[in-house]
């Protein structure tokens, strides 16, 4: 039997390790955790199973520490360089940081004037300029696992609203085609995706305002990047549209047998709250299949992490695992050599839980973002701090009803 020392009583590290350092510590981590699990005894053992769970979070805290390396290496700046930007940019640069320290909005105002581009929200406060909105967004991105995969679309409206067709897209060659043969009207359904208004309240004291050493324009988008990331992942998954996105795990579902549009088509493990004792990782290549071929090229499993670990312990027909840790930098692991997204808001494994998606997330699953992340400078209401509410209004929904699919844990 392999033996792994208990993670909290190693000896301290020094030094922090290097990406390379942590994908070799991650093999080592995920072969012991392997012969050990192989090891593992009939009768139940509760030694064994505590040993199994801390190697599990062993795994998970090697795997966690990866991603953050990963993340501060294509973390893109959140202020300017003087390099490839305009005049204009720095100028607003200039006077949104004025406004930020200050309250100062005259020369805001001037630069409204000149440019056809609005600065000021409709409703109060100023628009963040739209770099540093860019940069924010792409670190949202970086950090919400479900905008990471799904399609994301910018309006300047209130939503977006989409035409669909729910037999599939309408095709033909126009020479065998008369003109009765167009596609008819009724052949198209509309979606709706309103945006629901996000809003955050990072608080700032005068001295660290006053002080010029202090970025406080990047202060502010890191406080809205860690804010805002976690709260629309969960309304990704388990939003119920009012006010905010609409879930995925939200909408109506039926057994993929007898699946029909506006429902997520699933399939059943088997067994109450657990994979089947028998060939248990037969539900998910079953939840794989579940999805046409068109959409399962670009298909990713969705689970969180006590789901993740799990499914760890689980090997195919000819004795091979079927959850393979991630092989580079960039890389995700892989499920069935599809690769999966760890979200938190996934259930935990449960009787009739929907705790694993597949998917074609691109095509099934979209984010609205209106354009525009305002901040209102408040120094009154919290005295002596001055607090900023900044808001931005996103909405989100499911697109295509077909493109996602789901594994219930039931009979």
């Amino acid at each position: 039997m392999t033996h792994l020392r208990h993670p909290e009583a190693a000896a301290p590290e020094t030094k922090a390790l290097s990406q390379a350092e942590e994908f070799d510590n991650l093999n080592r981590l995920v072969a012991e955790y392997r012969s050990e699990n192989d090891d593992r005894r009939a009768a139940a053992d509760p030694l064994q199973a505590e040993k199994l769970a801390r190697m599990d979070r062993a795994i998970d805290l090697c795997m966690d520490r990866i991603r953050t390396l990963e993340t501060k290496g294509r973390r893109p700046a959140l202020g300017f360089g003087e390099e490839g930007v305009s005049l204009a940019a720095l100028e607003h640069k200039g006077a949104f940081e004025s406004y930020l320290r200050s309250g100062e909005t005259q020369a805001l105002q001037r630069l409204e004037i000149k440019s056809t581009t609005s600065m000021t929200a409709p409703d109060g406060g100023y628009l963040l300029p739209m770099l540093t909105e860019e940069s924010v967004l792409a670190r949202i991105a970086g950090l919400s696992p479900i905008r990471s995969i799904a399609s994301v679309q910018a309006v300047s409206g209130s939503g977006l609203r989409k035409a669909v067709t729910p037999t599939g897209a309408q095709s033909g060659w126009t020479g065998d085609a008369a003109p009765g043969n167009a596609v008819q009207a009724s052949a198209f359904v509309a979606l709706d995706f309103p945006t629901g208004e996000l809003f955050t309240q990072p608080a700032a004291t005068q001295a660290m305002l006053d002080d010029v050493a202090v970025d406080i324009e990047g202060w502010i988008s890191s406080e809205i990047v860690r804010v805002f990331a976690a709260a629309e992942t969960t309304a990704f998954v388990n939003g119920n549209g009012t006010n905010k996105p609409k879930g995925f795990l939200t909408y109506p579902t039926l057994a993929q047998a007898s699946w029909s549009w506006n429902n997520l088509g699933f399939v059943t493990t088997g067994a109450a709250g657990a994979f089947a004792a028998s060939n248990p990782s037969d539900s998910l290549v079953d939840l794989a299949h579940a999805l046409k071929a068109v959409y399962r090229q670009n298909g990713t499993f969705v689970m969180n992490r006590k789901t993740q670990g799990a499914i760890r312990k689980l090997k195919d027909t000819t004795g091979n695992f079927i959850w393979q840790p991630p092989s580079m930098a960039g890389a995700r692991s892989t499920l069935l050599n599809f690769p999966v997204v760890e979200a938190e808001d996934m259930p935990d494994i449960a009787a009739n839980s929907l705790s694993v998606a597949f998917g074609d997330f691109q095509r099934g699953y979209v984010v609205v973002d209106r354009i525009g992340i305002r901040t209102m400078r408040d120094p009154f209401s919290t005295k002596p701090f001055v607090i900023f509410y900044t808001t931005k209004r996103v909405g989100g929904g499911v697109q295509d009803f077909d493109a996602i699919k789901l594994l219930r844990f039931s009979v």
